[in-house]
């Protein structure tokens, strides 16, 4: 059996090649410290920002601007694009969105909901960007386009109870104001079978008691002949 080179004899053969490429080699070197360097710098300089973010949005959010809603929802989205790319700001837009429907700004909100949804479109506050977007579209009576929405929200996110459930009582609201009254109730039993669906489960059965009372009854089956 061919006995295996010692590590001096190995050094040896090797030592012309290493002569011939020690300015690649050591070049490679280099490459590799400053590439461990710049990950290591930008890895720090990312957890920093995600500190930034929540201490500049928790600031925000315990001494509010008192200003029009215009203004805080500026101030909210203006810290979301200062620290773009972290949690917070997600957060950050949503809370401009939020401020801009209590005022009745529909259109701004669903804008600032379509901001933080585009920044993560699968993280956990996307689904909630999502419900967002529906509820504005809804909000300015585009039924047909949030209905839409509101489906994308219960097939991407039918995970999310606390989006999934909230959508389809929507789209049994939206449903019921069209006259789609058997679509409508159709919606409202998921909701009242699903056990997760807590006091939403309530308005539902209610809605769907007032459905049943605005469609027709069934006709009575017909009674058997009496046989002699």
């Amino acid at each position: 059996m061919q006995s295996q080179p010692a590590p001096e004899e190995l050094m040896f053969k090797l030592w012309p090649w290493l002569e011939a490429n020690k300015n690649r080699l050591i070049g490679a070197a280099v490459a590799v410290v400053v590439v461990t360097g710049l990950y290591s710098f930008l890895s720090w300089r990312h957890d920093q920002n995600e500190i930034n973010a929540g201490e500049a949005l928790t600031q925000l959010m315990v001494t509010p601007p008192s200003a029009a809603p215009e203004q805080t929802a500026g101030t909210f989205a203006q810290v979301a694009n200062n620290y773009a790319g972290t949690a917070a700001a997600q957060r950050a837009q949503l809370q401009a969105a939020a401020v801009y429907f209590s005022a009745g700004r529909y259109v701004d909100a669903q804008t600032q909901f379509q901001k933080a949804l585009a920044a993560n479109s699968t993280g956990p506050l996307a689904a909630t960007a999502a419900l967002g977007v529906a509820s504005s579209l809804e909000a300015q009576g585009k039924l047909d386009d949030a209905a839409t929405a509101y489906r994308q929200v219960t097939g991407q996110f039918a995970d999310s109870a606390a989006a999934a459930l909230p959508a389809k009582f929507a789209l049994g609201r939206i449903a019921e104001q069209q006259g789609k009254f058997t679509e409508a109730a159709s919606y409202y039993q998921e909701i009242i079978h699903n056990p997760l669906a807590g006091t939403l489960a309530s308005e539902a059965e209610f809605r769907a008691m007032e459905i049943k009372s605005k469609l027709p009854a069934a006709p009575k089956p017909a009674a058997a002949p009496v046989t002699k």
